[in-house]
């Protein structure tokens, strides 16, 4: 056998999976389907080291179901349709949307992901992944784009679907609005200033971290119980700096131990100021443009931060400050560009769940969460919303929502379902009741509209032969309150059905404790791992992890991965210098033999299980225990003598048990590390068994004896246990491993003094054993 190169013999066995058409998904099959609703990675330039991780880990999954005589349906999607996507596009390209029509821009974007995609898909292929490729989609592609906008006419009609103008969560930087979803927690510091209100000549002390925002102060809350501030209900109190004067009312939200127990409400400083001014029927007054831009006079064009500075300068000048001290507290950013989110008065598309907590609550418990601890958060996610799920978003690039408006008679005019894909920028259409020109909706739906239907998406790559719910779904954590939580919403409304039948959960990739990302420097690129360990390495890594637990990478862990495959390379090679070829199978298997096959059976059994629960870290640990010590440590050293000096059955027992044996090792461990093992298969095993590939052969489930599981296991470890310390006895007195013993055995080892057994013959230089029915285990030389 040549020495096995990872870089290059990977490479040689991606070309013959791909040649061999081995994953392909078989739809004239009648087996029974095994399904997975396989994540679509965002095409921004290369995987980065998380989707090594994660994708391994769905991988190990699919391979195993494969085994287990599935027919696995694993398409492959790309999510192109989003903002990042787009950002991509402006770097690569050097341009900026806004400054380009968005007919050309789509254009652009369109031109460039198809430039780039194959690229980007060699990647998951690189590490392994068994996804059926021929059978591919884009969130952006035409198919796609018919099924979003279809999703969105179905829900408009139901009344599911609705427009409204709302105090919408909205970026600055990105000049979009956004869903609760796409809000992340960062702290940050700032000055917390205590400002001098007025109310009848009388000063009223405010804190507040956002001064900028005085100008929109539309009231001031006090609690009711707070006798400090009852006699003020009713009245009326001064905005400093501005010449105007804001109700203050009684309401609880007013912490009388929080700052000074009073509480400024303006349009709109957060989530609470939205509710306040809904709740008391306020009129808001909205100083912030969509740029993130203040509009009120004296002010006017001055960024957020500015304006602040400014306000302070001008308060501290009138000395309208009782103090200020530096603080760190939490505020909601943008998750794609890190910017401070606003609240702004928008026209927005929404889609109702406020009023289907409980329906989605149930939803979730259908679903069998994996690892089950994680489905509280899908349910806490759930009881935290506080608004319907806004799916339009003010970009060029994305799916266009499919609405004209007639300014006439004010119709929401929809299209046919024939007339699908359909972008109203591009295609004119007149009122169908008062027959005058109509305007387009320039809006496009949210990316999470489109990628929460991937499993319908594809389903129809198939002619909808795969049905819902599907067999498997596997993701991240830190998108169960997006991708999880919208495919079971729009799952729930369009099929009455949960998505999936399981949902496995993965964890992210640290380094050092910290997770990776540009920002901290802290990534690691996958492609050099791949380079320098190869693509099994990596895997046999990510296979260390639970799910749903973080994975700290460390170098030392490919470098044990590669030392794997170096022992594996190397066992195999001894094995079939011994054998003349498949050796038949004995008419008799000697006793160790037939125990080290069940031992076999038992690892393959046990993993098996494991890897049904999708505890692929807790099969990997019983196939690696099994290969070390049972195969490598004991088994090989132990039956050399019968290999190299034996004759008749005796040795044809060990070929076999030898073959058989490293068949089923290299088999428990093709979900894993499958280059390795193919190349194994190949070299080795392709002209004796029937599969063309190990991927398509059958998971070991043979047994070799009819000695039940406790007393055959008990039997194996047993003579590993005479076996160790034979060992530990002649390395304690330094003795050679080769010389003369004489065993004394308590009784309840005395299987091993029959005749019948002849396992002590695989020890080297036994010359007499003998039972003792009191005493300890005991090892004597002959000098």
């Amino acid at each position: 056998m040549k020495k096995y190169d990872p870089t290059k013999d990977e490479k040689k066995i991606r070309k013959f999976w791909a040649m061999k058409k081995i994953y392909s998904f078989d739809k004239k099959s009648n087996r029974k389907i095994y399904s997975i609703d396989t994540p679509p990675p965002t095409v921004s330039g290369k995987m980065h080291i998380g989707h090594a991780f994660s994708y391994s880990q769905q991988d190990f999954i699919a391979r195993f179901k494969r085994m287990r005589g599935f027919n696995v349906f694993y398409p492959f999607g790309t999510d192109d349709n989003g903002l990042p996507t787009e950002r991509l596009v402006e770097n690569l390209k050097k341009v900026k949307s806004k400054d380009m029509s968005r007919t050309n821009f789509i254009k652009l974007c369109l031109e460039t992901i198809k430039k780039i995609t194959p690229d980007f898909i060699e990647d998951w292929k690189n590490i392994g992944s068994s996804c059926d490729f021929d059978l591919s989609y884009s969130t952006i592609d035409e198919n796609s784009r018919r099924i979003s906008q279809s999703s969105f006419l179905e829900m408009c009609k139901k009344g599911e679907a609705y427009k409204a103008e709302f105090p919408t969560i909205w970026c600055p930087e990105c000049q979009t609005s956004i869903a609760q979803a796409e809000l992340e927690d960062k702290e940050l510091p700032s000055l917390f200033s205590t400002l001098k209100f007025e109310c009848y000549g009388e000063e009223l002390l405010i804190a507040t971290t956002r001064p900028e925002l005085l100008g929109a102060c539309v009231a001031v809350f006090v609690h009711p119980d707070d006798k400090k501030y009852k006699s003020l209900v009713g009245k009326k109190a001064k905005v400093p700096l501005f010449d105007f004067e804001v109700p203050i009312i009684a309401d609880k939200s007013a912490d009388p131990e929080k700052g000074t127990g009073i509480l400024m409400i303006c349009s709109y400083g957060d989530k609470y100021d939205v509710e306040a001014v809904a709740k008391h029927k306020l009129e808001p007054r909205i100083i912030l443009d969509k740029s993130g831009k203040l509009t009120n006079e004296g002010y006017k064009g001055l960024e957020i931060k500015e304006a602040r500075k400014k306000i302070l300068e001008e308060l501290e000048k009138k000395k309208l400050i009782k103090e200020q001290k530096q603080i760190t507290h939490t505020v909601n950013v943008h998750d794609k560009c890190g910017t401070e989110i606003e609240f702004i008065p928008t026209e927005q598309w929404f889609i109702k769940i406020l009023d289907k907590k409980k329906e989605l609550l149930a939803q979730g418990k259908k679903v069998k969460w994996h690892p089950e601890h994680m489905r509280k958060r899908y349910e806490n996610w759930i009881k935290g919303l506080s608004w319907d799920w806004n799916i339009s978003r003010e970009r060029h690039f994305g799916i266009p929502i499919p609405v004209w408006y007639c300014k006439e008679c004010n119709e929401i005019i929809l299209p046919l379902e024939k007339e699908l894909p359909v972008d109203p920028i591009e295609t004119k259409k007149n009122c169908p009741k008062c027959k005058q020109t109509t305007i387009p909706e320039e809006k496009v739906l949210d990316t999470w509209a489109t990628s929460s239907l991937t499993p319908q998406i594809a389903s129809s790559l198939v002619n909808n032969k795969i049905k819902i719910p599907y067999s498997l779904r596997p993701q991240a954590h830190d998108i169960i309150r997006t991708w999880a939580f919208y495919t079971i919403v729009k799952s729930h409304y369009h099929e009455r059905s949960v998505p999936w039948k399981n949902i496995a959960i993965s964890g992210f990739v640290t380094l050092k404790g910290e997770k990776m990302s540009k920002s901290k420097g802290n990534v690691v690129d996958p492609r050099k791992i791949i380079d320098e360990f190869g693509a099994d390495a990596l895997r046999l890594w990510a296979s260390n992890s639970k799910l749903g637990e973080d994975l700290d990478y460390q170098e030392k862990d490919l470098i044990t991965g590669k030392k794997f495959i170096n022992k594996l390379i190397n066992s195999s090679k001894f094995v079939f210098m011994n054998l003349n070829g498949k050796p038949k199978k004995p008419k008799k298997l000697e006793h160790l033999d037939s125990l080290f096959l069940d031992r076999l059976a038992c690892s393959a059994n046990e993993s098996g299980k494991y890897f049904e629960k999708y505890e692929y870290s807790q099969a990997k640990a019983i196939i690696e225990e099994f290969f070390w010590k049972d195969f490598c440590d004991n088994y090989l050293e132990i039956v050399k003598k019968r290999i190299y000096q034996g004759k008749g059955n005796s040795k044809l027992s060990a070929q076999y048990a030898l073959y058989t044996g490293l068949l089923g090792i290299i088999k428990m461990f093709a979900p894993i590390v499958p280059f390795v093992t193919e190349h194994v298969y190949q070299e080795y095993f392709r002209k004796h068994e029937g599969e063309k590939s190990i991927h398509i052969s059958s998971w070991p489930e043979i047994r070799f004896s009819a000695i039940d599981d406790t007393k055959w296991d008990n039997d194996w470890s047993t003579f590993i246990e005479i076996l160790s310390k034979v060992r530990q006895e002649k390395t304690a007195a330094k003795k050679s491993m080769n010389s003369e013993i004489i065993l004394s055995i308590p009784s309840k080892m005395r299987i091993f003094l029959t005749e019948e057994s002849g396992i002590l013959e695989d020890l080297k230089n036994v010359t007499n054993a003998r039972e003792i029915k009191e005493g300890k285990f005991r090892v004597e030389f002959i000098e």
